[in-house]
């Protein structure tokens, strides 16, 4: 059922139509869009981009004020908020497997945090992966990646969390629910101006 406060495609309308389209409206503006339902919402790719979408809009609480207002040219250039341009810059950089950064634009032109030797550790239904630090340099996050198969090279779909980087403490993730199987997890840090550090030697362990 749509809803209107107005004409239906001019003031306001809500609501799906006939199951293929929906009426809405985001920053005070009425849109009109298909009706998508996503084929498998649990997809390489559709993890890959909510980790990223997840650092994201966790970070951007802790930025100064200094750094949000880095993004207003930006934003400025689509009518949006600086957190909005944030979000859409750094998720089309991900989306071409290049990390996102603090500022606009990224410049990787500075230094990734030296990582030390990977480990994991099986419990029930879960993994606990801990990626030491043991160089600060200009980090700013973690990626884990996981796989099904040994020796897999690291990617967009393969990507499964996202953390910050804080000075040289560990970066603990914990994969769950997992079901009985052996994983295999990477890293990768990244810095502040987007620059993507190595991969590191892969680990793996088996939940029963």
């Amino acid at each position: 059922m749509v809803r209107v406060a107005g004409p239906a495609l001019s003031l306001e309308a809500s609501g799906k139509l006939g199951g293929t389209i929906v009426f809405s409206k985001w920053k005070g503006r009425p849109y009109v869009r298909s009706l998508v339902r996503p084929a498998n919402p649990k997809s390489g790719g559709q993890v890959g981009m909510r980790a990223i979408f997840k650092f994201l809009a966790q970070i951007w609480s802790t930025l100064s004020d200094g750094d949000k207002a880095d993004w207003e040219a930006r934003a400025a250039q689509s009518n949006i908020s600086p957190f909005n341009a944030f979000m859409s810059y750094n998720q089309f950089r991900w989306r071409d497997f290049t990390p996102p950064a603090k500022l606009d634009p990224a410049t990787e032109d500075d230094t990734v945090s030296v990582a030390g030797t990977l480990a994991c550790a099986a419990g029930v239904r879960s993994i606990t992966v801990t990626q030491p630090i043991t160089t600060a340099n200009d980090g700013w996050g973690v990626i884990l990646f996981r796989s099904l198969s040994s020796s897999f090279t690291t990617a967009f779909d393969n990507a499964i969390q996202a953390k910050p980087i804080d000075g040289t403490e560990d970066v603990v993730f914990v994969d769950s629910p997992l079901v009985p199987d052996t994983y295999y997890y990477n890293t990768r840090t990244f810095s502040l101006a987007g620059a993507l550090g190595d991969e590191q030697t892969e680990v793996d362990d088996t939940v029963t």
